[in-house]
Order: structure tokens, then C-alpha cells, then sequence
């Protein structure tokens, strides 16, 4: 074989000093090598074989329907000695199909930053051998967020996503890996992830893997209990509710960042489901039952047929970066449309809002409606769609307006007012949408203008009417002096909202 000339020999160098004969310009052959086996997990690659199938083995199989799509997975991320027995539940539906590429959404214990980090510098590696990541994945989602970093320190030294891994390499033979980490966020970061990756299902099959354990070191009863409302709200798909009450520690979830994330993922479908397939605390490994730590598997998934592209997007709320009301920003909300009314019945000053209870949330400018209710039937609603003042001084107004001024009832009298139920719903912002087929029943009001026609109706009204989408369009154009299908017209514009209904 005729050997290379010295100048060849000299450019290959240069080439090498440079970069830029690498296979992937951008990416490296860094290997992020295990930092678990042979603690957390097995580190002989036969035992760990063993052990994961041995979990796989004894977990129930519960298949989705027929036809059905899995959307995401929910999977603990503790030793495989206290949750590997759980985390095989949600592994077990993957075994159905043979999916190229998996994201692991997961949190940031060990190393804080601000944000969200993708890992994009070499593959991963067990003790089963190395998991390549998907480049072309995460090149495009970095298209999508122009500003997703790779915070490497922190992908060294968490657990969170490797601790997956070794189930993935058992029931998906061959994938590719993007490995994102969330660190200290906002509700409007996981709303964006969301839509990414929703905007990205459409072009590649992918699945979800959201890792978090739930509550911590309590006793076993009170984890069940906590634990017990989260899963409620993984069941109903409720990511606002969840975020809620994780910042009000009414339930708990190191990763409730990753968990919120696919919840607001799977809503950006047509009618998506969540099937919880097991719950389980460390006390039932290790029968301590004194201080335990929470551990869930489920699944998101949606029905044959149903696409991102003509989903049910999320309300405003989620779109907009508004953040929910705390239970005491409500409390205080409903305090002020009490004395509101109160004062106009005794012939009396209202209060003035200022000073602590006017947190940042109750100063934010924002449409509101309050009604009221005696015995369950309406008593006066009135509202303002636009955020004109803040949303403690709309109440306050909203709640006299509804008690003495809407035209179809009488001023409130003194003597109904001890039977009054007074409800507040504080609206997002109105989106307008391009297609009837966006309005989600009991998550968005209607807002209907045609000409110098309009109507609205409120999320709640339809639920409790139990409309469906065309009837809830039919009775906002009868609200607007509008035909039944005037929603149909061309120049009808039809706007969404969502509320926050207390």
C-alpha cells in the first residue's frame, strides 16, 4: 500500500489540531460515563440485566387501548432497591413499540442554574453500554429555544436521567437519548418546552419520559395523602392545579417541573388520557414506615387519530406567562368583593386596597366576572373582559356591579345577602383562534363578535349545562343577539379565554 506523502500527512495534522476533521461539527465524542452503577444500580452489566428484568417481570401490564398513542411516561428516579419496582410499570408499555427516540425530561438536583439545559455533547453510558444521543433532535429543538444551553456540570453529577436509562436500554434495544435537565424555572418555561415539543411530534415519532419522585420523608400515611392529590391532578391532566399546589407545598415533587411539562404537553392534543399504572412509597421495600418517599408510574397517551396539529390548545393562561393566584391571593380577592358589597349595603366606604394585600398578582392588570348565586341560582354576573385596572380594583368594582347593576335582576336587599354565594373568575387574556375546533369545553370561555354584535360566556357555564363544543358556540352567539350558526360566518371573529374560578 502506497504510504501517505509528508504534505498529506502535515494537512491531516492541522486538520486534527483545528476540529475540523470531526463527523460532526458541533458536537463531540465526549461520553458521559455512569455515576450510579454499582450504587444505585447493579454495576455488573449480567446483575443489572437481571435486576431490571426481574422488575419488568413481576409489574402488571396494563396495554392501552387499541389504536392508542403514547404520548409521555411519568417514572420515579430513586436507587432501583426502593422505586425500580414502580419504575417497571411505565416501562412496561413501552415494550409495544419499538420508538427511535426518547426524551427524558428531568430535574436538576445537585448543581442549580437558571433554565433549561440539553445535553449535546456525546452519549451516555451504563453498564449495558452506550446510548447515543439524537443530534438531529436536538439540533431542531435548539432551533425552537435559540437559547437552550448545555450546563455539562450539571448533567456530570445528576442522577435523575441516568437512573432511566438502563429500562430504556432493556425494553428499546435501539434509541437515541435527549437528555434535558430543568433547574430553577418558571411556569412559562414549562409551558414553552411544551410547545415545542408539541410543534415537534408531528415531524418524528418521539416519546416523553418525565423523572420525578413525589413527596419526602414524611410518614407513610401523610405521603399517601399528599401524594393522593398529585395524582389527582396528573389524572385530570391538570398541569395549572399541580403547579399550584406544589408552590403551595399541598403536594410535593422534585421533579414537578418535568411532571407539569408533559401534563401541559399531552393537553396540546386532542383529548388526551392519563392512565395511573402504579403508586407505591419506600415503605413497601423497606417496611420503615417513618419517613418515606413518594413514587408514581402513569401514562399519557391519546386516541387513534388524534393530532397535534388540530389539538386543543392550551387557555391563554398557559401562553401568556401569567402566573395562577395563590390560595391566599384568592382568599383576599374574595374578601374585597365581600366588603365591596358590603359597603354599598351599608351605605358605607369600601376599604382601600393597598399596602400587603396587594401582592404582585393581584396588581397585575386583568379581566374578572363575579357572580352570585342564591340556593345555586344566579343572582347577578357582571364582568369586564379587558384588564383596564388591576385585578383587585376590577373585583372590587365587578362584585358591586353584579350585586346592584345587572339589568336583569333588582339591587341586592340586605336580607339575601347572608345567602349569597359569590364566585370570582379571573380571565387571561382573550386569544382569538383560527378554528372552532381549538375551544376546549370546560377549560376556555367564548368570546363571539360579529359586526357590532358580541357575547361571552364563561368556561364554567358550559360544564355546568353540560354542553358540548357546537351547543357552547350555539348559546354564546344567542348570548351575542346572533343566530344559533353564526359562528359558522366567515365575519364572525371567535375569541378564547381562560378563568381561574374560585
Amino acid at each position: 500500500m502506497k504510504q501517505p506523502s509528508f504534505l498529506v500527512l502535515i494537512l491531516l495534522f492541522a486538520l486534527a489540531l483545528t476540529g475540523l476533521g470531526r463527523p460532526f461539527p458541533g458536537a463531540s465524542d465526549q461520553v458521559r460515563p455512569s455515576i450510579l452503577a454499582g450504587t444505585w444500580y447493579p454495576g455488573d452489566p449480567e446483575e443489572l440485566q437481571s435486576a431490571v428484568g426481574r422488575y419488568l417481570a413481576h409489574a402488571d401490564f396494563h396495554p392501552l387501548p387499541e389504536g392508542a398513542t403514547l404520548l409521555a411516561l411519568v417514572s420515579p428516579h430513586a436507587g432501583y432497591r426502593y422505586s425500580g419496582a414502580t419504575a417497571a410499570y411505565a416501562y412496561r408499555v413501552l415494550q409495544a413499540r419499538p420508538w427511535p427516540t426518547v426524551v427524558v425530561v428531568a430535574p436538576s438536583h445537585r448543581v442549580p442554574f437558571q433554565g433549561i439545559s440539553i445535553y449535546d455533547r456525546g452519549p451516555y453510558e451504563t453498564p449495558l453500554g452506550r446510548i447515543p444521543v439524537d443530534s438531529d433532535f436536538i439540533a431542531d429543538l435548539k432551533d425552537r429555544i435559540p437559547e437552550l444551553p448545555c450546563v455539562e456540570r450539571a448533567h456530570a453529577v445528576e442522577h435523575s436521567v441516568e437512573i432511566q436509562l438502563p429500562f430504556l436500554q432493556t425494553v428499546l434495544p435501539k434509541f437515541r437519548l435527549v437528555p434535558v435537565l430543568m433547574g430553577r424555572v418558571g411556569w412559562e418555561d414549562c409551558v414553552r418546552l411544551a410547545d415545542v415539543l408539541a410543534s415537534m411530534w408531528k415531524d418524528r415519532p418521539f416519546v416523553v419520559v418525565a423523572s420525578t419522585d413525589l413527596s419526602h420523608y414524611h410518614s407513610d400515611a401523610e405521603a399517601r395523602l399528599l401524594d393522593e392529590r398529585l395524582i389527582d391532578h396528573v389524572r385530570n391532566l391538570d398541569a395549572r392545579r399541580l403547579w399550584t399546589d406544589l408552590r403551595e407545598g399541598r403536594c410535593e415533587a422534585c421533579g414537578g417541573a418535568p411532571l407539569a411539562t408533559i401534563l401541559l404537553y399531552a393537553r396540546r392534543f386532542r383529548n388526551p388520557q392519563a392512565s395511573i399504572l402504579h403508586y407505591a412509597t419506600s415503605a413497601d421495600a423497606t417496611g420503615d414506615r417513618s419517613r418515606v418517599v413518594g413514587y408514581l408510574a402513569a401514562a399519557l397517551w391519546i386516541r387513534k387519530g388524534a393530532k397535534a396539529d388540530d389539538s386543543e390548545a392550551e387557555p391563554a393562561l398557559e401562553s401568556s406567562g401569567e402566573s395562577s393566584l395563590t390560595a391566599r391571593e384568592r382568599e383576599i380577592l374574595k374578601d374585597i368583593a365581600r366588603k365591596a358589597i358590603e359597603a354599598r349595603l351599608h351605605g358605607t366606604d369600601p376599604p382601600r386596597i393597598d399596602g400587603d394585600r396587594l401582592t404582585e398578582g393581584l396588581g397585575r392588570k386583568r379581566g374578572a366576572f363575579v357572580t352570585l348565586k342564591i340556593q345555586g341560582r344566579l343572582r347577578g354576573c357582571i364582568g369586564q373582559i379587558v384588564g383596564r385596572h388591576s385585578l383587585a380594583e376590577t373585583v372590587a368594582r365587578m362584585a358591586e356591579a353584579a350585586a346592584f347593576q345587572d339589568p336583569r335582576f333588582p339591587p341586592l336587599r340586605a336580607e339575601e345577602w347572608p345567602r349569597v354565594r359569590l364566585e370570582i373568575s379571573a380571565l387571561t387574556p382573550l386569544r382569538r383562534i383560527g378554528s372552532p375546533g381549538e375551544i376546549q369545553v370546560g377549560v376556555h370561555g367564548i368570546y363571539i363578535r360579529k359586526g357590532w354584535r358580541s357575547g361571552l360566556l364563561l368556561p364554567q357555564v358550559a360544564v355546568e349545562y353540560g354542553w358540548d363544543r357546537q351547543t357552547f358556540l350555539e348559546h354564546t352567539c344567542q348570548k351575542a343577539g346572533l343566530p344559533p350558526d353564526a359562528w359558522k360566518d366567515s365575519d364572525t371573529e371567535i375569541y378564547v379565554f381562560s378563568a381561574e374560578v374560585f
